[in-house]
């Protein structure tokens, strides 16, 4: 299958996972509309939503940007309708934003606990049910979230209480739209790596350099959702996919090619959050 003539709604996607994997759809010649913040350049951060739709179309897809907050719901039905007028549907739904934080419950600030949970949880479960009535209408509708398996253990949930609440969110609300819509013939399912992987956010929040180097390029991850936004929607849905077993699935076996520094062995690469 190929995603050539789809249509995706990303929110975020100005850089870093959610960029990669637009640019792979891209490649397919798939229409993407990000629903993002980033207007204007950022002091600390590369890319803002219109260089990302610059490269969409080098890469020889169709982009809108559209500059929004997923947290507004007047800019989510602005976005669902401002993408179905221009592309005439929409096929896939990409739930990219999301907030890091992760301070202790004592030092968390109750603005940044609601932040996480407003962009995390409630983002991704409003733009979903916005876009749910086009997507009845697609052939092979796919809704993907960015999120991990849920893993109660005691080491994850008091490790950063806060923010596994609102990642654990996330995955909780596509898990509920895939069993809701699943005679609908709408697939959910969140995707989530093994490894950290060398984004802005490791970069600045996880360990700096030392964790950029020991982590897999974005392209892991954008190959991975490629595969899941291929399978057929009505039989691959509801699941909590790890990126490296759904390239394996796919007869990769191989993954050096994705270290961010070539010639990290796989031993040598840091363990993601999440999972045991």
């Amino acid at each position: 299958m190929s995603l050539a003539g789809k249509t995706i709604l990303m929110s975020g996607g100005s850089r870093g996972i959610g960029l990669a994997i637009a640019l792979r759809a891209a490649a397919d010649g798939a229409n993407i509309a990000m629903l993002a913040k980033t207007d204007t350049p950022h002091p600390k951060l590369e890319g803002t939503i219109h260089t990302a739709a610059d490269q969409i179309r080098a890469a020889g897809g169709h982009a809108l940007p559209i500059v929004g907050d997923v947290r507004d719901d007047d800019d989510i039905t602005e976005a669902v309708l401002k993408t179905q007028g221009e592309f005439g549907g929409i096929d896939i739904v990409i739930n990219n934003a999301s907030v890091i934080d992760l301070s202790r419950s004592l030092e968390l600030g109750a603005k940044k606990y609601d932040l996480m949970q407003d962009v995390n949880v409630r983002g991704t479960f409003m733009l979903s049910r916005a876009a749910v009535p086009i997507l009845k209408d697609a052939e092979n509708p796919h809704i993907l979230s960015l999120s991990p398996p849920l893993n109660p253990t005691p080491k994850w949930l008091g490790a950063h209480t806060g923010y596994t609440l609102a990642k654990f969110g996330m995955t909780m609300a596509t898990l509920g739209l895939a069993a809701e819509f699943a005679r609908d013939g709408i697939a959910a399912n969140t995707l989530w790596p093994r490894t950290t992987i060398a984004t802005a956010a490791v970069q600045n929040l996880l360990g700096g350099d030392k964790v950029m180097a020991a982590s897999r390029t974005p392209d892991i991850y954008a190959d991975a959702a490629y595969a899941v936004l291929c399978k057929p929607a009505r039989e691959y849905t509801g699941q909590t996919l790890i990126v490296e077993d759904v390239l394996e699935a796919e007869g990769v076996t191989d993954f050096s090619g994705y270290a961010a520094i070539p010639g990290t062995p796989d031993s040598a690469l840091f363990p993601d959050i999440f999972l045991d």
